[in-house]
């Protein structure tokens, strides 16, 4: 369940890769303008709720567990697709290759573990401009 201490790690992680996180999700502005206050309003309403699921990769620092990436998996109105998972490492990880590890490891765990049929990675396997054009299903 998620709880407020979550946000700290996640708003450490999320400013310290602004750069990157604007090739991960190329036409938005996010996270530029994102405070904390900003960052946090959504998850206290999300506090202690048991459905809400949210993967993040932790590496144990002496000190603290810091946030290294995130996981996002949703449902998708794109046809032809049920889910589409964006992810990403923190900037400082990019070098040792933590994102890369993190693409195949949700790719085959999603595959496995997962009821979808069709899962699109924008950026990934998939181009933005392909991923744009696919019409939504008209449900």
């Amino acid at each position: 369940m998620l709880i407020v201490n979550d946000v700290v790690k996640d708003y450490d992680a999320v400013m310290t890769s602004v750069d990157h996180l604007k090739t991960i999700w190329p036409s938005s502005d996010w996270p530029e303008g994102l405070t904390f206050e900003g960052s946090h309003r959504p998850w206290l309403a999300l506090e202690g709720v048991s459905d809400t699921t949210i993967v993040r990769v932790h590496r144990r620092h002496p000190i603290r567990v810091m946030v290294t990436g995130c996981v996002y998996i949703n449902p998708t109105q794109k046809r032809g697709y049920d889910a589409v998972v964006y992810l990403w490492a923190r900037q400082s990880e990019l070098a040792g290759g933590l994102e890369n590890r993190l693409y195949a490891a949700v790719k085959d765990w999603v595959a496995k573990e997962w009821p979808f049929k069709k899962v699109a990675f924008p950026g990934r396997d998939i181009s933005w401009e392909v991923w744009r054009a696919i019409p939504d299903d008209k449900r």
